[in-house]
């Protein structure tokens, strides 16, 4: 575990720390929130709601691993809205995740990895034309998409969730078990 959160932190996360898969706990108001569809996802990504199980099959799944690392990208605003400190955090953010699920699927080959917004391995989702996921073994869902109530889960891992004022914060996890066929 020592040795991921150290990778993690080698990338450029603001903060990594073990999490407790117990505490996972997917809840239907979180993903009830998807279907009013602000993010443009909804129903048009394999990774987001409804496309990527029930919140049961989402909490079983989770469930399923041992271990889990909650990783943080924090962005600082010059201003009180600043969207390009948004998008650089988020670019920032993304990048270090898709790194890190990367090198933690050579050891783990099944590790879940569970992101910010959906799932852009593609640069458009094959579900937008009704074609099967093209690269089911690297796609991501979000933590949102699978349930997780982001702000409650943060202090279960001994981690803010807000962080001051004029602060932006990404999370994701990623979920593996030691022995899972590597």
């Amino acid at each position: 575990m020592e040795q991921w959160i150290a990778r993690a932190l080698e990338l450029g996360f603001s903060a990594a720390v073990p999490l407790r898969t117990d505490t996972l706990q997917p809840r239907a108001d979180v993903r009830a929130m998807c279907s009013a569809d602000t993010c443009r996802a909804y129903g048009k990504n394999w990774t987001c709601p409804p496309h990527c199980g029930t919140v049961q099959e989402c909490q079983e799944k989770m469930h399923s691993y041992q271990n889990g690392i909650l990783l943080q990208t924090t962005g600082r605003m010059t201003k009180a809205i600043d969207s390009k400190c948004y998008r650089e955090t988020e670019r920032r953010h993304l990048e270090n995740f898709y790194a890190l699920a990367d090198k933690v699927r050579e050891v783990y080959p099944k590790a879940l990895c569970l992101g910010a917004g959906g799932c852009r391995v593609c640069g458009v989702c094959a579900k937008r034309t009704g074609e099967p996921c093209r690269h089911p073994d690297l796609a991501m869902s979000s933590l949102e998409a699978y349930g997780i109530n982001v702000s409650r889960l943060a202090p279960t891992a001994d981690m803010k969730y807000i962080n001051g004022n004029n602060t932006v914060t990404y999370f994701g996890a990623v979920l593996f078990s030691v022995g899972e066929g590597q």
